[in-house]
Formats: structure tokens, sequence, C-alpha cells
């Protein structure tokens, strides 16, 4: 359906000689923001995603897509130039906003799970899917602080969004888990409501927890829960279709750590790959 599947990483450039080396990657993910239309990364020389050799996914964090204002077309029409260079069979988002009125946030903001809220989201979706030559998969952001005046449970916010757009899910297993720390979600359930068939692949990420609340950084190695919520993921998929990926945006590992955490991430995924039948079908 996607064009990706098993495991991936988020391709960055201290990490491209690792990932040139890793067997049995199935896919890389790059930022979009950080890549020029040569397919090469703005802030670094050497060789490019396409040079790993595995599929490339585009992943974007400036469309503001829960934003009030439509998306910026020169952005949008950016971030199809750059699928279109690195031969992506798949561009990412986030259900998020940085930017209103003119000011950047400097961050994705989590938006409020309201009726108002979902359709405006919906509207800017359905735009940017017009415009973007390959589908569209929404992912889950990572939110400390919930909005006062939420109508929806995050998992109902993205079912409804799926049901009237055409867009697939990202979905960040580590962001649930924040939300199992930082708001006493049940994770569970919430991947029990969740429309499996509209999935295009899975986040895992490591963070660390300061003043009781789960922050996700991108800094640390994956811990047990998100390890375990993982599996719970893979799990949900139909045999040999899921898509995972590590990401890692710096505090970059010695290649021996790195590799290693490579290896747990795989290990929980094959962990679930393994229990027949699928046990969430």
């Amino acid at each position: 359906m996607t064009g990706v599947s098993g495991f991936g990483v988020g391709w960055r450039p201290e990490l491209a000689a690792l990932l040139a080396r890793r067997i049995g990657l199935g896919f890389v993910e790059v930022i979009a923001e950080n890549i020029g239309l040569d397919g090469r990364a703005l802030s670094a020389p050497g060789p490019g995603p396409v040079e790993v050799g595995v599929p490339v996914v585009v992943h974007g964090i400036g469309l503001s897509l829960g934003g009030a204002e439509s998306p910026d077309p020169a952005r949008l029409r950016r971030l199809a130039d750059v699928a279109g260079v690195v031969g992506a069979p798949l561009v990412s988002e986030h259900v998020a906003f940085v930017r209103a009125d003119g000011y950047e946030a400097g961050q994705l903001l989590p938006v409020p799970y309201t009726r108002d809220a979902l359709d405006v989201l919906v509207a800017n979706v359905r735009i940017a899917c017009a415009e973007l030559p390959v589908p569209l998969a929404l992912e889950n952001p990572a939110a400390l602080l919930r909005w006062p005046d939420d109508d929806l449970a995050p998992a109902d916010f993205l079912v409804e969004l799926t049901e009237r757009t055409e867009a697939l899910l990202l979905v960040d297993v580590s962001n649930f888990h924040g939300d199992t720390v930082n708001h006493g979600l049940d994770p569970a359930a919430a991947f029990d409501r969740l429309p499996w068939e509209r999935v295009a692949y899975l986040h895992v990420a490591g963070g660390v927890i300061r003043e009781g609340r789960y922050h996700d950084t991108h800094l640390h190695p994956v811990g047990p829960r998100q390890l375990e919520l993982l599996a719970d993921a893979v799990g949900r998929f139909p045999p040999g279709r899921a898509a995972y990926l590590l990401e890692r945006d710096g505090c970059y590992p010695p290649a021996a750590e790195f590799h290693a955490e490579c290896d747990r991430v795989q290990g929980a995924a094959a962990s679930a790959e393994r229990q027949l039948p699928c046990q969430h079908r």
C-alpha cells in the first residue's frame, strides 16, 4: 500500500555511513526541510539518503496543517518537489501547527481535539493531498499539555480525520507513551480504536521523564515501555506488512551502541510478528 515495510531509520548526515552498512534496512526517512532539491542534506556534504539504496520517505515538519491558515503553497510545492527528487513512495506530516499570524513557534504544537479544530485540519489536509504526488500520512504529535476544551479522545480524533480525508496515519508509539505518562491515556485502548488498515508506518524514539512529564527528545535510547508499545502496534498489522522506524536527532551513540539499539527495535518487532495468528487483526 505504501511502498515501505520492515525496519527503517531516520536518515541524518551523522548516521549516513552507519545506515549504508546496516544489513536488513528496509527504508529511511528524511526531514523535508533539511534536504535540498538535489536530494542531499543542506547542512552537510557527502552522500545523500538515496545512496543508502532503500526507499526514502519524506517527513515534513513545516506545513502547519493544524493551523488556522491554509498550507503555504510554496512550502507545499517544495515538499512535493523533494518527494519527487528522492523518489518517495510516501510523504508524512504532523497533526500539529507551527505558526500563527506570521509568528513561528519553532516546534510542533498539538491541536485541540475539538470539532472546530478537526474541521480546519480536514480542510488543510485535503489541500495537501490534492497537491502531493504520493500519499500523505499524518502523525500523532507529542504533547506535554492538553488544551482545556477537548471534545474528542486522541484516537477518535485521528479516526475521524482519516474518514474525512484521503490521508493515512503515521502512528508514533513513543508519543502515545508520552500521552500515557503525561495525560493518563490507556495506549492499548487507543490502539484498539485506530484504523490499522490506514496506518502507513510507525515511529519509535527515546525520551526522558523530567519533573513527572515525558519529553520526546529523540536524544535518548528507546526504553522498554516504548518497545512494548512498538510490539503491540506491529502485531496489529497483517503478517509481514509492518513498517516501523527509529528516530534519533542528536547525541548520536558510537556505532556499536547504535546498531545495538537498532537490534533491540527489530527484536521487539520480530517478537510480535512471530506470534501467529496476529493477535489484533
